[in-house]
């Protein structure tokens, strides 16, 4: 990984996205991720935010998924079942990425709380993954959908494609980020919402994005 010069510049999207390619030296296709600093209080509830994204091409990542419900069979589920799955999942014997449920299975899936919470894996309907529709849910995150959450700091880490993706499709999917997030600013949040954007690939260090230019 070659160095980067002067990491206090700022950059408009496009211009990072060149830097890190650029200086990218590693064999495998590593993920472009945002983190952006928000202006809320994380100790507050009403100022947290979640909800998903719908990106236009992607992040490149696949996902498996696990599902609760009495169907035997469902489009592109890795992993099926009730009480059967919630024994696989307690002995760690299945690996997956997202879990969807229907409300019926939700008593099944709350006593895996302590295992799935840690790791922000519970079911949510604002993440859409409690839901009667399951194979719609499915396809959506398989076509790019992704989760959103803001951490104990008040940032939001994002992975928003592959350092092999067309420049303009990671510039797309980053816009829509932008555009999703500044439409759930909380109402109780004042002043400066998205306070600093910082974008890096997975063995790079961060650049600064100008976000005046987002804003």
């Amino acid at each position: 990984m070659k160095k980067i010069k002067n990491k206090n510049n700022k950059y408009n999207f496009i211009e990072a996205i060149k830097l890190l390619k650029k200086i990218s030296t590693r064999k495998f296709n590593e993920s472009i991720d945002i983190a952006i600093n928000l202006g809320i209080d994380p100790k507050k509830t009403d100022q947290n935010i979640k909800g998903t994204i719908n990106l236009p091409y992607g992040n490149g990542k696949k996902k498996k998924i696990a599902v609760f419900s009495d169907k035997k069979k469902i489009i592109d589920a890795d992993f099926i079942g009730l009480e059967d799955l919630a024994k696989k999942i307690k002995e760690n014997k299945i690996k997956f990425d997202i879990i969807i449920a229907t409300p019926q299975t939700m008593k099944i899936v709350g006593k895996l709380g302590p295992i799935l919470g840690p790791k922000g894996l519970m079911p949510n309907i604002k993440f859409g993954t409690i839901t009667n529709n399951i194979e719609k849910t499915i396809k959506k995150i398989k076509k790019g959908q992704i989760n959103y959450k803001n951490d104990k700091n008040g940032i939001l880490h994002l992975s928003i494609g592959k350092i092999n993706f067309n420049n303009k499709y990671l510039k797309k999917n980053f816009q829509t980020c932008i555009t999703t997030i500044k439409k759930n600013k909380p109402t109780t949040s004042k002043g400066i919402y998205i306070k600093k954007i910082f974008i890096s690939s997975t063995m790079s260090p961060s650049l600064k994005i100008n976000k005046n230019l987002y804003n």
